[in-house]
C-alpha cells in the first residue's frame, strides 16, 4: 500500500517526512536515493520517519540523499517539531534521534527552537582517525608553503563536522573541496564540510557541503558546529545569527548548561503519496 508523506523546508533544506507510528518504514538505501531524486522521484536532501520511540516518545530517523541513516538533522528536527506540536496543539515536544534525546519548542509563527544538546568536542567522539586539538586540527588544502585552507576546527553535533574559516566565502572551493574532504581518510565515518566566513562577532557566513547530500542551501547542524568552532577559537560570541544559502538561524552556545540552541523558521510544501 502507499503511504503519505509531507514535504517541507527548513531554509531550503528540504524533506520528505513519513509517519511510521502505526505502519512501520524500513527503506532501503536504493528507495531513499529513488525518494530523494530530483528527476524521476519526490526530490529531497533527507528523507525522516516518525516512529515509535521509548518513553511515550517519538524516534525521529533521518537517512540522507545517498541512502544512508544518520543520527542527526538540525533543521529536520525543527520541521518535525512543528509537526508534533500541530498535532497535540502543544508549545514544546520532546523526542528521540539516533543521536540523542531532543526538545523544542516554539519561537514565533513557523518558527521553532531546538535544544541540540551539548557538542562533542574530544577527537574520538567526532570522530578522528586520530588524537588531535579538534580546535584546529592537522588538516589542509593546497601547497604545503601555501595552503588554500587549513587547520579547521572539529565539532561533533550528533554528526561530524569539519569547519573551515574563510576570509570570502564568495571565492571558496566548496563544491571543489567539499568531496574531498567528506570521505578523508582522517574521518572514518566521513564528515560534513563547513566553510564559514567571520562578518563580525555576532554573524557569520556558512556554506556546507553535507555529508551524503552535497551542497544544500542550509544545514542546522553545520550552523551549530560553525559556531561552536567559531566561539571555542575566540572569533565570536557564543550567540550569532548564521547566514545560510536559504535564510538565518539564530545559534546559542549556552554557558549555562553547555547546550546549542537552534532557532528559525520551517515550512510546509506540500502533501502527497510515496509512489
Amino acid at each position: 500500500m502507499s503511504r503519505p508523506f509531507l514535504k517541507m523546508n527548513g531554509l531550503g533544506n528540504d524533506f520528505v517526512v513519513v509517519e511510521a507510528r502505526s505502519l512501520p518504514f524500513e527503506p532501503t538505501p536504493d528507495e531513499v536515493r529513488a525518494l530523494a531524486r530530483r528527476e524521476g522521484g519526490i526530490g529531497c536532501d533527507q528523507v525522516i520517519s516518525i516512529a515509535p520511540g521509548g518513553a511515550d516518545m517519538p524516534l525521529i530517523r533521518f537517512w540522507n540523499a545517498d541512502g544512508d541513516e544518520v543520527g542527526a538533522c538540525g533543521n529536520g528536527s525543527r520541521c518535525v517539531a512543528w509537526l508534533l506540536m500541530e498535532a497535540t496543539g502543544s508549545d514544546a515536544v520532546s523526542f528521540e534521534t539516533r543521536g540523542g534525546q531532543l526538545q523544542a519548542w516554539r519561537a514565533g509563527d513557523m518558527k521553532v527552537s531546538v535544544d541540540m544538546g551539548p557538542p562533542r568536542l574530544r577527537w574520538d567522539e567526532i570522530p578522528l582517525a586520530e588524537e588531535m586539538d579538534t580546535r584546529g586540527i592537522e588538516l589542509q588544502v593546497g601547497p604545503i608553503d601555501a595552503p588554500l585552507l587549513h587547520t579547521p576546527g572539529c565539532v561533533s553535533m550528533g554528526n561530524p563536522h569539519v569547519v573551515f574559516f574563510v576570509a570570502d566565502i564568495e571565492t571558496a572551493p566548496v563544491r571543489e573541496v567539499g568531496p574531498l574532504i567528506e570521505h578523508h581518510m582522517l574521518f572514518p565515518e566521513g564528515v560534513n564540510v563547513g566553510f564559514a566566513q567571520i562578518r563580525a562577532r555576532d554573524h557569520i557566513r556558512l556554506r556546507v557541503w553535507e555529508r551524503g547530500a552535497g551542497l544544500t542551501k542550509a544545514c542546522g547542524t553545520g550552523a551549530c558546529a560553525a559556531l561552536v568552532a567559531a566561539a571555542r577559537r575566540g572569533l565570536t560570541d557564543r550567540r550569532a545569527t548564521l547566514e545560510l544559502d536559504g535564510g538565518e538561524l539564530v545559534i546559542e552556545w549556552r554557558e549555562t548548561d553547555n547546550h546549542v540552541i537552534m532557532t528559525g523558521p520551517v515550512a510546509m510544501e506540500f502533501q502527497g503519496r510515496l509512489p
